[in-house]
Order: structure tokens, then sequence, then C-alpha cells
């Protein structure tokens, strides 16, 4: 049985990408109340796998993971896209106009924007978790509040597809996002000694990296160019700031590759280049998600 860390309560979306990572294989979910938490706990113990949202289509990147992982012994071993649905559950009897609060994690009532514009009765109020939000509602018996979360745990929490309850909750509204090209994109996490074993080198097309550069004029140019010669496809680049260094920067890059050779004297060759340079993973891109 894989023990997989998570952030949220159970039933969140992080909890339906761990499960969906390992299709038909046995997992212990183990949930974590924050980011810190979980890396902390997976420092403590190598043998436990995590999943750790990196970056949304809409509300963009997690910036703390970013550095949870570069400061971390872990590896990338994998990704997961997951399509974000959003729904509005609140006790049964209830109905959308007898809703005076919705609860939710900030990054999910912002994606919801447009539904809150429309019923603008419903006082918005940011809570930690989204799965989480909807469990305090069901277990304080909250009248006249709703939860905006994830349908998935209705499944989980044994109840059948076709009733719409989720945590003793009526599902009012489905589908409320505002956008619905809506996608978070998890990594799968393992201790670095332990990461071998959870990838296969035929079917690796993608590393994430991370490096420093000098503050020169066409620093990052020359690295970009570097990897344009030998076929090297960017799929993403996030900047952060150097603490202490002004006008440092560090930067996140993802690449996918055809050819593990030329992927290889890619890195050799940018190595020079940079500082502080490392292979956070390497491992199979996930495919996008259908609509």
């Amino acid at each position: 049985m894989k023990r997989i860390t998570i952030q949220g309560q159970p039933g969140c979306f992080h909890e339906t990408a761990a499960r969906c990572s390992f299709p038909g294989e046995q997992v212990e979910i183990l949930p974590c109340d924050s980011f810190d938490q979980q890396f902390a706990r997976m420092a403590a113990d190598p043998t436990l796998l995590g999943i750790a949202a990196i970056e949304n289509t809409i509300a963009g990147s997690l910036l703390p993971n970013h550095e949870l992982l570069r400061r971390s012994s872990l590896a990338v071993i994998g990704e997961y896209k997951l399509r974000i649905s959003h729904v509005l559950a609140a006790l049964p009897g209830e109905a959308p106009c007898d809703i005076g609060e919705v609860h939710s994690h900030p990054i999910a009532l912002m994606q919801c924007g447009d539904y809150l514009k429309a019923h603008p009765a419903m006082k918005v109020v940011e809570r930690d978790d989204t799965a989480g939000s909807a469990r305090e509602i069901a277990e304080q018996r909250l009248r006249g509040t709703a939860a905006i979360c994830g349908a998935g745990a209705a499944e989980l929490y044994g109840a059948p597809l076709a009733v719409v309850v989720l945590y003793g909750l009526k599902i009012l509204e489905r589908g409320i996002e505002t956008n619905k090209h809506n996608f978070t994109r998890f990594l799968l996490l393992a201790d670095r000694s332990r990461a071998a074993g959870f990838t296969d080198p035929a079917r690796t097309n993608k590393a994430s990296l991370v490096f420093s550069l000098p503050h020169t004029q066409g620093s990052l140019s020359k690295v970009l160019t570097l990897l344009s010669f030998y076929e090297i496809n960017l799929s993403k680049i996030q900047s952060l700031p150097i603490i202490g260094r002004e006008w440092e920067y560090r930067f996140y890059v993802d690449v996918t590759f055809d050819d593990p050779v030329r992927y290889r004297q890619a890195i050799e060759a940018a190595r020079p280049l940079t500082s502080d340079f490392r292979i956070l993973g390497e491992y199979a891109e996930c495919p996008n998600p259908a609509i």
C-alpha cells in the first residue's frame, strides 16, 4: 500500500489527484493542515509519498511550493493534471436563495467569481480548505451556509454516484467555476533515495530544474538559446527573487524532450552558465485532460 501525504482535508482535490495518480492501487491518504507540515512529515519519514499542487491555469503558480521543494530532499517522480470543477453544497432542505454565507479556500472563491457576483446576497468567507469547509458546515449543522468544493468526495464517503450528497450535504449547483478550462497540475513526490523506483526511464520525457543566474546582461538568454539549440522544449519558467541578493533571481524551469541524449547534453552545457543548478526530478509528462 502506498502512503501518500496531502495538504487538506479528506475529500479535497489533492486526495482526488493522489488516488487518480495510482489507479487500481491501494493507497492510504495522510492529510496535513499545511504544505509546510506535509513537507516536514515527508522529511521525517522517507517511506512516504506526497502530492502537491504546483500551478493552476487560472490562479497561476503556487510560489511557496516551489521553494519548499527546492529546500527539501524530495524528488519529483511524476505529475497529474486534474480538471477542477466546483459545486455549491449545503445542508439538505436549503436552496440557493437561502444561502447567506459561502465558505471555501480563497483560490476556489476566486475561480467562482462570476457565480458569486451573480449572487450578491452570499457573503464570501475564506477558509483554509475546500473539503474542510464542507465538513465544518455538516458537522456544525450551519444553516444558511454553503461550501464551494469538489463533488468527488461524495464517492469517497460512500454515497452512490447518483445521490447528490456530500458530507451529509446536498449539492445545490454544479460547475459554478467561471472558466471551464480550469486545471491544476500536481507534482508527485518521493524521497530522493527512493525516486528511481517510481520512474520508468523509457517513458521519461520531462524534467523540472532550478538554477540561479548572475545579474549580468544576457545571462538568461544564453541558457534559453542553449536549450533551443539542443531542441529542448521549455514548457514553463518561473522566477523568484533570491532574498539577500538584490536583483538576482532563481529560475524554476520545466522542459520536455524527445531525445534523452540531447537532453543530457543540454544539461551539461547549461551547468557552467548557472549557479546552484539542480534537477528536481525527471519523469513522464502527464497528458492534458479533456474538458
